[in-house]
């Protein structure tokens, strides 16, 4: 069965892709933030100072920075969308019924 996908809500498209954008940096940044936070050694002797001296800071903005975008890039990727699809017609999709559990 073809369906079209005539309009998308910008505020709930904009609400998924910030969660989406938010939960994704955490899985890459926070790993890439505790490999780079290590301590280094110089010479015979060790440092104490993070390989990157803003790791704190890096691992909380980055994900907050992230759903923003993600958020903004929503809202305007849908209302961009929903004129488009005015025109084209949207996007024709194929859909069936799931087989119930």
């Amino acid at each position: 069965m073809k369906k079209r996908l005539a309009r998308i809500s910008p505020l709930q498209l904009g609400i998924v892709l910030a969660v989406l954008y938010g939960l994704l940096s955490l899985i890459v940044f926070v790993p890439m933030g505790l490999l780079f936070s290590g301590h280094h050694s110089v010479g015979s002797a060790t440092s104490a100072t993070p390989a990157f001296p803003f790791s704190g800071i890096f691992l909380l903005a980055m994900p907050v920075l992230y759903a923003i975008m993600g958020f903004i890039s929503g809202v305007i990727g849908a209302a961009v969308y929903n004129v488009v699809a005015k025109f084209t017609g949207g996007i024709e999709v194929t859909v069936t019924d799931a087989p119930e559990a």
